[in-house]
């Protein structure tokens, strides 16, 4: 599509993919489409790359593009180079402070007036001579690294305006720092005006580290580096604390030094660590019992999850947080566990149906999940949100008036494999789409019905 000046026809590119992979399909092009990168004809039956984003990456493939696009590397004397490991410091002992700050963390320096402009205007803290946190800030304590940045830095792209910055050179830079090196030095001359004012903002959150105003250079740290990749930013917020702690016992940071927690099935947690924030952050959800020098210990209960619901934190989000940080043993006896369902799901198949047995990517592996948390836990934090969650409303489409019987299943299992089919009453031939995959679901009806 990249070559391709011409709007591509839907079923052709459906044609690109395995039917069985219709849901991952759908799922793409809504990405795609959310980042504004496909643009769809007005009936939905076309689609093609965004013209500046196609001549762009046509031009970075080819190396055709600017030779600043990613930045230019500093030709000054390296003698003074900054290592990589100080720059993780540096950048987890800025963000921490902000984190420390929002939690209300006692001796916590408060964060420059820049960052603090951002809590406000995000609604992650609110107040005049004294900040508090706010529902959404609870949040946003339960987001990934990578997502926490990226809803500050579009604040700060709100900013832009009252700041008198080109919001156009600022959004450019922001994506800059995704594609630059860690460790290298980069220079400040081929930066714009707007972009080096950006300089000491971005130091302020832990992004880039310069010396002082005048420097020539500026290093990107691990927070920039992975904005725009898959790859974690920080392993754990409490980086700083672990590094120092290394420094005095010299001894290497295990994969069990990070925040570990163990859940068992009584709904009892434990959790491998020292840090201030990252306890105060378990506090949210989690009734604390004990306080080791190494390790808290707590219960999840009916009363601690209604309090963070009340916070406006959601189950999916605490059972998210619990599943990225468990301990990787937790996760090792998932894996084993998945693995002997996989292996006896396929055993089975071949016993009754005389077959051979299905890869785990055709579909024997989709039939189970990972369940890194204990499954009676994960299920009663949900039931306890539905206490508060009586009613739910989702926006989308009513599809009704079948010819017969056969249309309205063709049509139903087709939203039932893209994953966009919320309700359905096979006795009454209608069911209910989300917005998002009606265009699919048309597109599909009228090819189908056409004749």
């Amino acid at each position: 599509m990249i070559f391709n000046e011409k709007p591509m026809p839907m079923r052709d590119l459906t044609k690109w993919c395995k039917p069985s992979a219709k849901r991952m399909e759908f799922d793409a092009l809504k990405r795609l489409e959310s980042l504004h990168l496909i643009e769809y004809d007005s009936k939905g039956t076309n689609v093609r790359l965004n013209t500046i984003f196609r001549s762009n990456f046509r031009d970075c493939l080819t190396g055709s593009q600017d030779p600043n696009a990613f930045g230019s590397i500093s030709t000054d004397d390296d003698a003074d180079k900054i290592e990589t490991s100080f720059l993780d410091k540096f950048a987890s002992h800025e963000w921490e402070n902000i984190l420390h700050f929002m939690v209300g963390t006692e001796g916590t320096p408060t964060p420059s007036r820049s960052v603090l402009s951002l809590l406000k205007l995000g609604g992650l803290m609110e107040g005049e001579s004294e900040l508090t946190i706010t529902n959404t800030g609870f949040q946003f304590l339960l987001q990934d690294v990578n997502a926490q940045i990226w809803t500050l830095l579009l604040q700060y792209l709100n900013l832009t305006s009252e700041s008198n910055m080109n919001p156009v050179d600022v959004l450019n830079f922001i994506f800059i720092l995704g594609c630059l090196e860690l460790g290298k030095s980069y220079s400040v001359l081929s930066l714009s005006e707007t972009q080096v004012s950006m300089l000491a903002d971005l130091k302020d959150l832990g992004l880039i580290y310069q010396k002082s105003k005048t420097s020539s250079r500026f290093y990107p740290t691990r927070l920039a580096t992975t904005l725009t990749s898959d790859s974690s930013a920080l392993k754990t917020p409490s980086m700083a604390v672990e590094q120092a702690l290394e420094e005095s016992e010299g001894q290497m940071m295990t994969s069990t030094s990070r925040e570990s927690i163990i859940i068992e099935t009584n709904f009892k947690i434990y959790a491998y660590t020292n840090s201030p924030l990252e306890i105060a952050i378990l506090n949210l959800f989690v009734q604390m019992k004990t306080r080791f020098s190494n390790m808290v210990c707590g219960q999840i209960t009916r009363e601690s999850i209604r309090n963070a619901l009340y916070n406006g934190i959601t189950s999916d989000q605490i059972i998210k947080f619990l599943e990225t940080h468990a301990h990787p043993q937790m996760k090792a006896l998932a894996k084993e566990k998945l693995d002997k369902k996989v292996e006896f799901d396929a055993s089975h198949n071949i016993n009754t149906a005389g077959g051979a047995p299905q890869s785990k990517t055709d579909g024997t592996i989709s039939q189970h999940k990972l369940e890194v948390i204990p499954p009676n836990v994960v299920d009663q934090i949900k039931l306890w949100q539905l206490e508060l969650d009586r009613i739910q409303t989702v926006e989308g489409y009513l599809f009704k008036d079948f010819a017969n019987q056969q249309e309205y299943d063709m049509l139903s299992n087709y939203a039932t494999e893209l994953g966009v089919l919320v309700w359905g009453d096979k006795a009454k031939r209608k069911f209910f789409v989300t917005k998002d995959g009606m265009a699919q679901v048309a597109d599909f009806a009228n090819r189908k019905l056409r004749g």
